[in-house]
């Protein structure tokens, strides 16, 4: 695994891509869809467990249930996204451990004990694979605009109301209008951010 990726695609996942604001009125098809989740499950995450849950809408009946529980700010960029994907994570991703941790099924034992420890592990690998799920959009030529300004009870209530999934991230999806681009911001220096030990 000693390869490395060249300048292009650091620049296309990482360097050049931005978070969209704005979206052409380009479809994003469903085999597009099924493409970047075909990517990200490949990520890492402990254990396998695999426990984000991913719910497209694409149409505007089902956005329409899902603008109210959405920061001003974020409703006419959502309502103009051909997709928008809430990124949620399983409670009980636990119960498919078997399946997915075959050599020790037993592994999902300590999470079905203890609700608060399988919470941590879920919305902790959850997160990791909405990035994976950011980027392999973007491996294939989409792009994303990740939302975190919305009221996550109202989601899940709409859109997840036997509580088994909960609502992480908002991820609108398309081809990004260039002109409702920002300005790049400041990240922080290795120096700031960063301790050698």
């Amino acid at each position: 695994m000693g390869d490395t990726v060249d300048q292009h695609c650091l620049d296309t996942l990482i360097l050049k891509a931005r978070t969209q604001n704005g979206w052409l009125d380009r479809p994003v098809s469903n085999e597009q869809l099924r493409q970047i989740y075909d990517i990200m499950k490949q990520g890492p995450t402990s254990a396998n467990t695999c426990p984000a849950r991913i719910l497209f809408l694409r149409t505007p009946e089902a956005k329409a249930r899902l603008l109210p529980a959405l920061s001003p700010g974020n409703v006419d960029k959502t309502k103009a996204a051909p997709v928008t994907a809430i990124i949620g994570y399983d409670r009980h991703f636990y119960e498919l451990l078997p399946k997915l941790f075959p050599h020790r099924p037993e592994m999902k034992n300590p999470y079905e004990a203890n609700a608060q420890l399988a919470e941590t592990v879920a919305f902790r690998n959850g997160t990791l694979q909405g990035a994976y799920f950011m980027i392999a959009a973007r491996a294939i030529g989409l792009d994303v605009g990740g939302m975190s300004g919305f009221d996550n009870a109202r989601v899940d209530a709409a859109f997840f109301p036997d509580g088994r999934v909960k609502s992480n991230f908002l991820c609108n999806v398309g081809h990004g209008d260039p002109t409702k681009v920002l300005q790049r911001l400041p990240r922080l220096e290795f120096e700031e951010a960063c301790t050698l030990l």
